[in-house]
């Protein structure tokens, strides 16, 4: 055998390998970005995008060659056209030069903006347990009895509450809440009454095929727990009335396990509402007609809102901290995409709101979130607004991080309030303070200038989104802190308006 064959065949195999590489990766870029745009910037689209161009440009190369031979020059022209088409593909789905950029406030520490909300307007509490996540990254799961605390986490929840209404007791201060919304939402000074429902809505944006995979940022079962562990035997909220939902996703297993292992016939009354219900004892979601979202863009179509909301008396929005590729930051306001409903465009996806709202569009312009913020079905029913940041992830599309900010440890936080804008500017300055939430980029607090200021916001747009002939009026207060080292905003400074942050310090 000649000396050379067996480089040449393994240069061949090589040859073979890279083929096939790079033809899946164009099946696998063409199946996931077709339906679905937005998923060019994902970062598993973004590192196939290359081995698939690279393919193409093989493939158009190949014909090229073999058109020019038999004077094919038309047919010639066509496939160096492609070429093109295949380098520029994976850089068309990029952001602009603005979006690329990280975010920076277009605003003034300590400048606030709208009216505050709640009991103490502007309030927001952060309660930091840093006992409370223990996992080392290998044993098990963090998500896992062994490595996520709940005693500790359910204390986080209890002082957050408390110190949300200004009570000494967990018992007293939901009464506080429950009183203070009913009152300003034309209901007397009632507190709860036996019967009513409530709905919570968590994010559960990562969770396409009902299966967890290791490390995955997904809702913590053990916050979850926590809150309906306070609403049924602090609260007295019967279980029967209590809904987790998120109408766009599955409930994780793990989050309806941890609350069916309490044998009480109030934890196994709970209701898990989702949009593809694959776990056990799951309800589909219904879209309610009756109930829609009238988005001020005429180019977004009206989407529909899901029965559990609908038919709940009060919400609570449990949302996640983290970035976002395509928004910069995913906190309550965005926490809404699990529930709309379109029923000429897709079903239960917010595919139709990616154009109207994320980090590419400009301070001054219309924000589909203020509409979804805004809506007497959604934030205007909201009882209590929660970011669970226990184990966050850098953003949207990866596992969880141990933060910087957190001393290169778990964040194990929770953010509470009554104010939807203060608590989304919270979030975010904790965000773009971070080193590992590099998607925190473009116009990140844009939707949160147009909701502060509702009423006549930048953009000058009239948001009326159940189209009852009444603009909504701010939302909330927002502002960005004096800085990452003292985190205070203004009302910690001894103003009259703005936010204040209220800082628990753990109990150990």
């Amino acid at each position: 055998m000649p000396h050379d064959q067996c480089p040449r065949r393994a240069r061949s195999r090589r040859q073979k390998i890279a083929l096939l590489a790079g033809l899946a990766s164009l099946i696998w870029f063409l199946v996931r970005v077709i339906p679905k745009p937005s998923r060019a910037s994902y970062p598993c689209q973004r590192a196939a995008a290359p081995l698939a161009s690279g393919f193409v440009i093989w493939l158009v190369g190949l014909l090229s060659v073999r058109a020019l031979k038999r004077s094919r020059y038309a047919l010639a022209g066509v496939v160096l056209a492609g070429a093109v088409v295949a380098i520029w593909l994976p850089l068309a789905f990029t952001d602009d030069v603005g979006a690329q950029e990280a975010f920076v406030p277009s605003d003034a520490p300590n400048t606030p903006i709208g009216v505050g909300k709640g009991i103490f307007p502007g309030r927001v509490v952060w309660a930091h347990e840093p006992a409370a996540a223990k996992w080392d990254g290998k044993t098990g799961d963090w998500w896992d009895d062994a490595n996520s605390d709940q005693r500790l986490i359910s204390t986080m929840l209890s002082g957050a509450v408390k110190s949300l209404a200004g009570k000494k007791t967990e018992k007293e201060a939901w009464d506080a809440l429950f009183r203070h919304f009913n009152l300003t939402h034309g209901a007397g000074k009632s507190g709860y009454r036996a019967g009513e429902k409530i709905a919570i809505k968590i994010n559960e944006n990562q969770n396409r095929s009902g299966t967890w995979t290791t490390g995955q940022a997904v809702p913590s079962p053990h916050m979850v727990y926590a809150l309906v562990a306070s609403l049924i035997e602090v609260a007295g909220v019967r279980g029967e009335n209590i809904t987790v939902y998120d109408a766009s996703r599955v409930i994780g297993e793990p989050i309806v396990k941890k609350i069916r292992a309490n044998a009480s016939a109030d934890f196994q009354a709970v209701r898990f509402v989702a949009g593809r219900p694959g776990g056990t004892g799951q309800i589909a979601a219904e879209s309610d007609p009756a109930n829609a979202v009238h988005f001020a863009d005429p180019a977004i179509p009206d989407a529909y809102l899901p029965k559990a909301a609908t038919e709940a008396r009060y919400l609570i929005n449990f949302a996640l901290l983290r970035a976002h590729i395509l928004f910069g930051v995913t906190l309550t306001a965005k926490n809404h995409f699990g529930e709309v409903y379109f029923p000429n465009n897709g079903g239960w996806t917010p595919r139709p709101l990616h154009a109207f709202g994320g980090r590419t569009r400009p301070l001054g312009s219309y924000n589909c979130l203020v509409d979804l913020m805004g809506h007497k079905q959604l934030g205007g029913k909201t009882l209590l607004y929660l970011v669970d940041g226990l184990y966050p992830g850098e953003h949207n599309e990866t596992k969880v991080t141990k933060f910087a900010s957190f001393g290169d440890q778990w964040a194990a936080s929770l953010l509470a309030s009554q104010d939807p804008v203060a608590i989304d500017s919270v979030g975010l300055d904790f965000l773009r303070n971070e080193p590992k939430a590099t998607q925190v980029r473009g116009t990140a607090d844009a939707y949160l200038h147009e909701a502060a200021l509702a009423a006549k916001p930048p953009s000058g747009t009239v948001y009326d989104p159940a189209r009852e002939g009444k603009p909504l009026a701010s939302l909330g207060v927002h502002e960005h802190w004096n800085n990452a080292t003292g985190r205070q905003y203004s009302r910690n400074l001894g103003k009259q308006e703005g936010i204040e942050l209220v800082t628990l310090p753990p109990s150990n």
